[in-house]
């Protein structure tokens, strides 16, 4: 019987960095194609302008930083980050908005701090923020889903748009958000939100066009396939071991547990776990922005506890806060206490113990 002996490090990495990025780019394909089909071309344009500014961004930094283009650009972060950037907006978004936003995510947030690996924030979701607090109407900007609107965008019309302002018959974005009963639309999100704010129950909120969804009564007309759509693909990169179970799951369960005893409180004012996975951007959240390698928490417990404060950050701001779609939010915010959680969650190595050895060898010092 022969022995394979090898040198240290005993540690086989089994995907590189682009490899990984490439994943995470296939399991977007279905919650991006449910997307451009009932929001629109739109998203299809964002996605391509975010990818020019992107790589363009990228390539002069990594000039200027006197480093190998070719390696920079080939890793697919810069790639990811943009698409994660573009999905997130809304359809008709102003093209120089975008551009302004991915610029943002890639010299500032990424490589201001040194590059892939070094920056503290999750660089897309830090410019969608960014862009909210600049531009709080534009972003607030989202169409009615397709079997809900009034008018029909095409591929040009929609790249029209976003370039211009208007369409071929002279449609702005304002006049396109119109559903088919000639009132502007909003978000699930930011419907309920205003209706409870008027005085109308969570119950009585759900009664909208919105929420015709045979799913469940929750559901909302486009938004929740889109949700299931990228939890199939998030399930994808778990199962081919490129996320860990950890933030996904403490994630869905922070939001769960904290909906769960709201609705306890006043089932009239707050949403259901249900309703908060289904609308908005928690599971896209859940799956391909909190488990962002660089800025979210490295340890397993650590892990647990980042994505558990995660969804109970989302809910709160969701249910008191300002802005009906909180992910964004609870992302930076987390990000920003990854050191702290890290340093106090760390695994112990083997061979050694915690508290009993440091206290042995204070009593043999004395």
């Amino acid at each position: 019987m022969k022995l394979a002996v090898s040198s240290s490090p005993h540690q086989h990495v089994r995907r590189t960095t682009d490899q990984v990025m490439r994943l995470v780019l296939y399991a977007m394909i279905p919650g991006v194609l449910a997307q451009v089909w009932f929001f629109g071309w739109g998203v299809f344009w964002q996605m391509l302008i975010a990818l020019a500014t992107a790589l363009v961004t990228e390539a002069a930094i990594v000039a200027l930083r006197k480093r190998e283009i070719g390696q920079a650009l080939g890793d697919y972060s810069a790639v990811v980050t943009a698409l994660l950037l573009a999905v997130s907006l809304p359809p008709l978004l102003p093209w120089w908005m975008t551009v302004v936003g991915t610029f943002f995510a890639i010299a500032i947030v990424k490589q201001l701090y040194g590059g892939l690996g070094y920056n503290l924030f999750n660089p897309a979701m830090a410019a969608y923020v960014m862009l909210l607090i600049s531009f709080p109407a534009a972003m607030s900007s989202w169409l009615p889903p397709a079997d809900l609107a009034r008018h029909t965008i095409g591929i040009f019309d929609a790249l029209q748009l976003i370039v211009g302002g208007f369409d071929s018959a002279g449609y702005n974005t304002l006049q396109l958000r119109a559903g088919i009963d000639g009132v502007t639309m909003a978000t699930p999100l930011d419907y309920v939100k205003t209706q409870i704010g008027q005085g109308y129950t969570y119950t009585e909120a759900l009664s909208h066009s919105l929420f015709n969804d045979t799913l469940w009564s929750s559901a909302s007309a486009g938004w929740t396939w889109v949700a299931l759509l990228y939890a199939a693909g998030g399930l994808a990169l778990i199962q081919l071991r490129v996320i860990s179970w950890h933030i996904p799951l403490s994630l869905l369960a922070g939001v769960a547990v904290t909906a769960t005893l709201l609705t306890l409180l006043d089932g009239d004012l707050y949403g259901s776990a249900l309703f908060h996975w289904s609308n908005g951007a928690i599971m896209f959240g859940a799956f391909f922005i909190a488990t962002d390698p660089v800025s979210a928490s490295t340890t397993p417990r650590g892990r647990l506890i980042f994505g558990a404060a995660i969804g109970f950050w989302t809910v709160i701001i969701r249910t008191f806060g300002g802005y009906p779609d909180a992910i964004a939010f609870s992302v930076i915010i987390m990000n920003m206490a990854v050191p702290l959680i890290d340093y106090y969650t760390q695994p112990t190595v083997y061979g050694q113990h915690r508290g009993p050895k440091k206290k042995a060898n204070q009593q043999g010092e004395s």
